[in-house]
C-alpha cells in the first residue's frame, strides 16, 4: 500500500489517502462511507477515533485502520467504490492535489551513517584513514522533525546556497512501539520506507563541526520525505531475511537538471536498518511515527561525487531540478528556490 499526505486545490487542510495509479483514494472520505455501509456511526469523530487522525494517527491505530483500508482497496480495484459520500470525494485524480510530505512532522527523525561506500570515499577525498568505529556500532544523529518537507519547493537562504547538497537516502517509518529491541526482531516495529533527501548546507555543516556536536544549522532547514509511504508488503519481492534483519534490494538513483548524478542500491547497507534499530532503541522508547534514515548512499552527494573528481565543483543552485528515484519508492521531486528571509514570528 502506497500512503500519501495531499492538500486539495479548494483547501489548505491534510489529508491522507492510498495512491492507486493514477487515483488517490481519500481515507477519511472512505472510512466515513464504509462505516456506515458497515452499519456503524461514520461521522467524522468515530471515525477519527476508531482509525486514527491523518497518517501518524492511521499508522497509531494500524491494528483497525490497516484491514479497512485494505478493504477500501479492494473495492475500488473491482469498481465497487463510489467516487463520493455525503458530497466529499473519495476517490480522487492524482493529478489534482498536491502531495505534501506522507509524515509532514514526525514525532523524531534520525539519520544513520550505513553505507560504507560514502563513508569511506568522502574521508580518503578529505586526506583522513577510514575510522575504525565504523565497524563497531551503526551510529546516527538527530535531526529536526519540524523541518520536514515533501515534493515541490526547497526554498533556502543565502548562506544555505554555500556549497548546498542533496543526500540520496531511504528512510523507514517506525508501526509499534519498542525498547532494547534485538536486531534478530527489530524489522517487526518498520511500517513502511520511504525516500529520504537529506539536505545539506556544507559551509554551515563544516564550520559547526569543528565543534564536534555534529551536524545543526548545516542540516536543520530542511530534510525532505516522500512522495509516500510505501508498506513492507509492497516490497516483498525484494526483501531478504538475513540474521542481522532485512535486506532491501531497491535501485537508487539520483538526478539533477534531468542528468543523472548518483547510483546506488538500498542492499549496500552495511548496516541493516534492523541493527541501527537495536542501537536505537537501547533505553529508549521508539515510537509510531518515527523516521530513521540509511544515511548517503556510495556517489549519493555532491561532497563525494566533486571530491571524486565525477562532478566539478557543482552545487544546487536557485532554479536546479532535484529528483531523487527508489525502485518501490517512488520519485522525489524538487526545485530549489531562493527565499527572502522575511522574519516571522506567531
Amino acid at each position: 500500500m502506497k500512503l500519501v499526505t495531499f492538500r486539495t486545490q479548494a483547501s489548505s487542510s491534510e489529508r491522507h489517502g492510498i495512491l492507486e495509479g493514477e487515483r488517490i483514494i481519500d481515507l477519511e472520505a472512505g472510512l466515513r462511507w464504509l462505516e456506515k455501509d458497515q452499519g456503524r456511526a461514520a461521522d467524522r469523530a468515530a471515525v477519527v477515533e476508531r482509525y486514527g487522525n491523518g497518517l501518524l494517527g492511521f499508522i497509531e491505530h494500524a491494528e483497525q485502520a490497516r484491514p479497512a483500508a485494505d478493504e477500501l482497496q479492494r473495492r475500488a480495484r473491482e469498481g465497487k467504490l463510489p467516487d463520493a459520500h455525503d458530497g466529499a470525494p473519495i476517490v480522487r485524480a492524482a493529478s489534482d492535489v498536491a502531495l505534501l510530505a506522507p509524515l509532514p512532522r514526525p514525532p523524531s527523525m534520525r539519520d544513520g551513517y550505513a553505507f560504507r561506500q560514502h563513508v569511506e570515499t568522502a574521508r580518503r577525498n578529505r586526506g583522513v584513514a577510514m575510522i575504525p568505529e565504523f565497524d563497531l556500532f551503526p551510529v546516527f544523529y538527530f535531526t529536526n522533525h519540524q523541518a520536514v518537507i515533501g515534493p515541490g519547493e526547497l526554498r533556502v537562504l543565502p548562506k544555505h546556497l554555500e556549497r548546498l547538497d542533496f543526500e540520496l537516502e531511504a528512510a523507514i517509518v517506525i508501526g509499534k512501539r519498542g525498547r532494547n529491541v534485538p536486531a534478530a526482531r527489530a524489522d517487526e516495529l518498520i511500517f513502511g520506507l520511504t525516500i529520504m533527501n537529506d539536505f545539506s548546507a556544507r559551509d554551515l555543516q563544516m564550520e559547526e563541526m569543528k565543534l564536534s556536536l555534529g551536524p545543526a544549522k548545516g542540516k536543520d532547514f530542511a530534510t525532505a520525505l516522500g512522495p509516500y509511504l510505501c508498506t513492507l508488503d509492497e516490497l516483498t519481492a525484494n526483501t531478504t531475511r538475513t540474521d542481522k534483519g532485512n535486506v532491501f534490494d531497491l535501485g537508487m538513483r539520483a538526478f539533477v537538471n534531468d542528468v543523472q548524478v548518483s547510483t546506488g542500491n538500498v542492499k549496500d547497507m552495511n548496516w541493516t536498518f534492523a541493527q541501527i534499530l537495536e542501537r536505537a532503541s537501547y533505553g529508549v522508547t521508539l515510537y509510531p511515527g518515527d523516521v530513521i534514515g540509511s544515511g548517503t548512499c556510495g556517489t549519493g552527494c555532491f561532497l563525494e561525487l566533486n571530491g571524486s573528481k565525477i562532478t566539478k565543483d557543482q552545487w544546487l543552485r536557485p532554479g536546479d531540478r532535484m529528483a531523487l528515484e527508489i525502485d518501490g519508492l517512488g520519485r522525489l521531486e524538487h526545485t530549489v528556490v531562493l527565499d527572502d528571509g522575511a522574519c516571522a514570528i506567531g
